[in-house]
C-alpha cells in the first residue's frame, strides 16, 4: 500500500515532528523540533548554525523523506554567484541547433534566436530547480563558506521565490520549497539574512542523546560500544583540538568499530581507527600523546 504523502501542514505540533523524525532514524531534541516545525507551518527558512558534524545537513535530508519531497542542494563555496546558483544557458546544444538550421537552410534571425532561447536550452541550477519543483527540500548548506555578494542575492530569491530570466519571463513558484540554511560559522552570517529565518543553534548532542542516535543508527551496535564510544567523543570535545568530532564523525567511528568486528572500545581498536573520528594530524598526536582513549 502506498504512503499518504505527509505535507507540512498534516504536522500538527512539535512533538508530532519529533516522532516522524524518529521513524525515519534522526532523533531531534525539542528546541531543534519546535525550530523546524515553526518554520514549516510559517514557510519561512530554517537557519540552522553549529559545529560540522551535528546533524544541520542530516535535518534537511530526512525533512525531504519524511515529506516525500525531492532534496535540491546548493553546496556554497567562495566565489559561487548568481548564475552558478540560478541558471545557464546550454551553449554547446545551441550551437548544436545553429548548425543544424544552417544545414537545413533556415536563416530567419528572429526564428532562430527564438528558437535557441527555448527552455529546452535552459540549465536549471538548485535555485531556479527548487522554484520549479512542487514539494521541494531546498538545502542551502554552509552559507558562511560564500561571499557577502551571495548572500545578498540569496536574500533576494528567499524574500519571494521568483526568479527573472530575460529571455524568457518570470518563474514564481507557486509552493515556495521548504528551505533550510545551514552555517559551520568559519564568519558571520549577515543579519539581514537571520531575520529572514527562523534561527536555531545546533549543540553537540547529550551523552544519553548520542548513545540513542549510534543504537538507531547503527542497529549491529551494542549498548556497551556506543556507551563507551558516547563517552570517548565527549572527552574528545572537551580536548583542545582543532577540530572535535560531530556527531557524524562519532557515526563513522563506530561504524568501522563494527566493520572490525568491535563489541566494545578497548584502547588499541579505538587507537587504529581514530582517523574515522579525527581529521587532522595534530588532533591525532595530541589525542595518542596524551592518553585520552586509556580512560574507561
Amino acid at each position: 500500500m502506498l504512503r499518504r504523502t505527509i505535507r507540512a501542514t498534516d504536522i500538527e505540533s512539535p512533538d508530532k515532528l519529533i516522532e516522524l523524525l524518529d521513524r525515519h532514524a534522526y532523533l531531534a531534541d525539542e528546541g531543534l523540533a519546535t525550530a523546524a516545525f515553526l518554520a514549516l507551518r510559517m514557510g519561512r527558512p530554517l537557519f540552522l548554525e553549529g559545529e560540522a558534524g551535528v546533524g544541520k545537513t542530516e535535518l534537511a535530508k530526512t525533512l525531504a523523506t519524511l515529506l516525500r519531497a525531492p532534496l535540491i542542494r546548493l553546496q556554497c563555496y567562495e566565489g559561487l554567484d548568481a548564475a552558478q546558483a540560478l541558471y545557464d544557458w546550454d551553449f554547446a546544444r545551441q550551437l548544436l541547433h545553429l548548425k543544424a538550421a544552417e544545414a537545413a537552410g533556415i536563416t530567419d534571425v528572429g526564428r532562430l534566436e527564438g528558437e535557441i532561447y527555448d527552455r529546452r536550452f535552459l540549465i536549471a541550477r538548485p535555485l531556479l530547480k527548487a522554484v520549479e519543483t512542487q514539494p521541494s527540500v531546498l538545502l542551502v548548506d554552509e552559507i558562511d563558506r560564500a561571499d557577502d555578494e551571495f548572500e545578498a542575492f540569496l536574500l533576494e530569491v528567499l524574500s519571494d521565490f521568483t526568479i527573472s530570466i530575460p529571455e524568457l519571463g518570470t518563474v514564481r513558484a507557486e509552493t515556495p520549497p521548504v528551505v533550510v540554511v545551514t552555517s559551520n560559522r568559519t564568519r558571520e552570517v549577515h543579519d539581514a539574512l537571520k531575520r529572514r529565518c527562523l534561527y536555531h543553534w545546533l549543540e553537540h548532542p547529550t551523552f544519553d542523546r548520542e548513545v540513542a542516535i549510534l543504537l538507531r543508527r547503527l542497529p549491529g551496535c551494542t549498548e556497551t560500544l556506543a556507551t563507551q564510544v558516547a563517552h570517548a567523543a565527549e572527552r574528545l570535545r572537551q580536548a583542545d583540538l582543532v577540530k572535535p568530532p560531530g556527531v557524524a564523525e562519532t557515526l563513522d567511528w563506530t561504524e568501522a568499530l563494527l566493520t572490525l568486528g568491535a563489541k566494545e572500545l578497548d584502547p588499541g581498536l579505538a587507537a587504529a581507527t581514530l582517523g574515522a573520528a579525527l581529521k587532522y594530524r595534530e588532533d591525532v598526536s595530541a589525542v595518542l600523546s596524551n592518553g585520552l582513549l586509556s580512560h574507561g
